[in-house]
């Protein structure tokens, strides 16, 4: 195929598909290769160059070419590659910004949701029996073994079992709708109590 014939550009346009198939065949490979050498991806080179090609195709009637058909092609190539890039940094801005409202808002909803769950905490250690509150917190809070616990309050060791068995239970039952909460705070291995 002679590229340099001035009836090349008009058959071109003209919709004649043999034309069309030389001028792909031919500048298929250095095409591409200089859009790897923009993009640094062998894929997206591939896709960027068939897109020149395709709307090459669709847009033949309507197209003018004011120099060569070669300084045409490349300039496409080199235009679809930066929009490509340009397309390539608002996708990663915009993952980058949806990454860091996502994680302020689960922190900021957290904060909120372990405010409630210590509130709620407190309420229900304050309504225990007496009693009942002082061993679970020994246990709890100050870290005592049973024993500890039964001499320092001059009980038994059944008596601490029975006490912090009905201080669990009754835990378990009101803080139940916090248990995602729990398990959420547990997994991110955050302290509630201070």
């Amino acid at each position: 195929m002679d590229l340099n014939n001035e009836q090349l550009i008009p058959l071109l346009l003209s919709g004649d598909e043999r034309t069309f198939e030389g001028v792909y065949k031919h500048f298929l490979k250095p095409l591409h290769v200089y859009a790897i050498t923009m993009l640094k991806d062998e894929e997206a080179a591939r896709g960027t160059v068939q897109n020149i090609f395709l709307k090459l195709w669709e847009r033949r009637s309507t197209l003018n070419f004011n120099g060569s058909l070669k300084a045409y092609l490349y300039s496409a190539v080199y235009h679809e590659c930066l929009n490509y890039i340009r397309h390539q940094k608002v996708k990663l801005n915009h993952q980058d910004h949806l990454v860091y409202t996502m994680k302020n808002t689960e922190e900021h909803d957290s904060g909120i949701e372990l405010t409630d769950l210590k509130g709620k905490l407190q309420q229900v250690l304050n309504d225990l029996p007496e009693r009942c509150r002082t061993v679970f917190q020994l246990s709890r809070f100050e870290e005592l073994k049973y024993r500890e616990i039964a001499d320092q309050m001059g009980i038994s060791v059944k008596t601490v079992e029975a006490q912090m068995g009905k201080a669990l239970k009754i835990l378990r039952h009101e803080l139940a709708d916090y248990l995602p909460l729990i398990i959420w705070v547990i997994s991110h291995q955050f302290i509630i109590f201070k």
